[in-house]
């Protein structure tokens, strides 16, 4: 199964940081990062916000556990923000590439 996996990083630093490491040891096929985006949260008991980038990123499922893993070695975050979401249907030319690079 293929899976878009969301992930928020503090700036595009920390989210290049991440982007390279995942798709260097082929954990992802690719990672989109949009810069600028603003986030209200509740965090230790209060609503909070803060300016991020979020890292869209392409892979396979069987891949996540070791996504989360590099995430949390590499974000400054005490609860780093790392979801998947299922693909459920693509460009089987794309699906193809995205196999062949994780």
């Amino acid at each position: 199964m293929y899976i878009v996996v969301l992930v928020t990083a503090k700036d595009e630093a920390q989210a290049n940081k991440i982007a390279e490491k995942l798709v260097t040891e082929k954990l992802i096929a690719c990672a989109n990062i949009v810069p600028g985006i603003q986030s209200i949260f509740r965090w230790q008991g209060k609503v909070d916000r803060a300016r991020e980038v979020l890292l869209v990123l392409k892979s396979r499922r069987r891949h996540f556990p070791a996504i989360v893993k590099t995430v949390r070695a590499l974000h400054s975050y005490d609860v780093p923000e790392v979801i998947a979401l299922p693909i459920v249907e693509g460009n089987k030319d794309y699906l193809n590439w995205l196999t062949e690079s994780t």
